[in-house]
């Protein structure tokens, strides 16, 4: 007999039918007479309550049907007596499959900190949290591509191994097969790389946007979704060491069609998450935010506001001339903090802010630069609870502005010619920006520490499963 998945089963209405089962058991209470299981196989919310009758089973059957126990169940679908379903399943036949220490697994019927369930990253899937936040995270990727594919985007893959720092960050993870204990040095003591695989030093990349530039000024827009790595030593709720970044760039475009993209991609991935998945969201919106639902959909029915950098500086400086403290200092070429983002959001305007126009000398080197000469023209999407969730700008396409940059900044140019090159031939304006996958699905879900909407979360000192 064909296996129905718990989703569909719970809708069928053709009481009387003999249907299959497979799925993990919950739960198991009862009498003398009659035990009832909450049977979950991850592909909903709820549970199919099996119900079944002592006579036909004997103790040493029932016995192995404990709390994490796997089972196939065969039976007869019939309308449910109890409140909160529909339907349930009569047990004829009960298989348990592999072996169970019920005294011993560790997702007992009881409240477990988000903490503990990440040192069993390996079984959080199966509770109700984290069955409701991978299957988000699941629609989250699929609304990602289907925006993307819908709007006539080329999904491109970029390099995981890279001789290049995209971001100037220099916090990168190292790719050798040398021994680690027998490093060979050059003459002047560094390391020597001529005998390593790539004959050069390489590393994990931290973003796919130089080679996405290429592909887009070739194909006219694409986008790169894939994992990122960063070698920074943070502890934050907000860092991993390994995540993943959406990063479309587009020919042809200038700021406010930049503005335009950023603000249409992420209403629609969160009108997504309300029209597709509202039962993991009201369970999230119950369990752990009860103003999340409301939040997603003050996000798609609000317009974003646009705000020059010195006009948010005004704003924060005029803040704390009324008393408004902050832990970071406000002045005009600083790094915003996240504080800051979020009072902008969250207490002035009440609304996500798209902030055009940053200092050139807290941006990146590919940034497009200003008349003024002191500005370049980025965009920063500020959300409520999150601060930052995107990082985009218009593209330097001239080749001399962009090369007093590279040498301003100190970049290697060994990196760098072949970037240089798309702006020596047929350079054209480009723009686009990076979406962090895990700040996404930290708002959609309401949870609190990225860790937690990862399945396997990298930080330091932490590489687990």
């Amino acid at each position: 007999m064909s296996r129905i998945e718990i989703k569909q089963a719970l809708q069928l209405t053709n009481y009387g039918a003999e249907i299959n089962v497979k799925g993990w058991v919950r739960t198991r209470r009862g009498n003398k007479n009659v035990q009832f299981i909450a049977l979950n196989d991850g592909s909903c919310l709820k549970n199919i309550q099996i119900v079944v009758d002592l006579q036909n089973f004997t103790d040493e059957q029932l016995k192995p049907i404990t709390t994490g126990a796997c089972l196939s169940v065969v039976g007869i679908l019939v309308k449910s007596q109890g409140a909160g379903q529909t339907v349930e399943i009569q047990a004829n036949k009960i298989e348990v499959y592999g072996t169970a220490e019920p005294e011993k697994y560790p997702l007992q019927k009881k409240g477990h900190s988000l903490e503990y369930l990440r040192e069993i990253a390996h079984l959080r899937p199966r509770t109700n949290t984290f069955g409701a936040v991978f299957r988000l995270r699941h629609n989250m990727a699929y609304a990602i591509h289907t925006y993307f594919h819908n709007h006539g985007y080329f999904y491109f893959h970029t390099p995981l191994i890279t001789g290049s720092d995209a971001e100037g960050a220099g916090q990168m993870f190292q790719v050798t097969t040398q021994d680690l204990s027998k490093i060979q040095l050059t003459e002047d003591g560094k390391v020597d790389y001529s005998n390593d695989f790539f004959g050069k030093q390489t590393s994990l990349t931290v973003s796919g946007q130089l080679e996405g530039e290429l592909a887009a000024l070739a194909l006219g827009k694409i986008y790169t979704f894939g994992p990122t790595f960063r070698a920074e030593n943070s502890n934050t709720p907000r860092h991993l060491a390994e995540f993943w970044m959406i990063e479309p760039e587009v020919a042809f475009i200038q700021l406010d069609e930049l503005m335009d993209l950023e603000e249409d991609f992420i209403k629609y991935c969160v009108r997504w998450a309300l029209d597709n998945c509202m039962e993991d969201l009201q369970f999230l919106n119950d369990m752990f935010d009860k103003t999340l639902i409301e939040r997603l959909r003050s996000v798609v029915d609000t317009e974003f506001v646009r705000l020059p950098y010195t006009e948010g500086i005004k704003i924060l400086e005029d803040a704390i001339a009324k008393g408004k403290k902050f832990e970071f200092p406000v002045y005009w070429g600083c790094d915003l903090a996240s504080e800051h983002e979020r009072y902008l959001v969250e207490e002035h305007f009440r609304r996500p802010v798209i902030m055009i126009n940053y200092p050139k000398d807290i941006k990146a080197f590919y940034m497009k630069q200003n008349d003024d000469q002191k500005t370049v023209q980025g965009t920063d999407v500020l959300f409520p609870q999150i601060g930052e969730i995107i990082g985009g700008s218009v593209r330097e396409e001239n080749y001399d502005k962009l090369m007093k940059e590279i040498e301003d900044r100190h970049i290697p140019m060994k990196d760098m010619w072949w970037y240089l090159d798309t702006r020596r031939f047929g350079s054209a304006p480009h723009a686009g920006f990076g979406l962090g996958f895990e700040r996404l699905m930290l708002f959609v879900t309401g949870m609190q520490n990225i860790r937690d909407v990862i399945p396997f979360p990298r930080t330091p000192k932490t590489a687990e499963f």
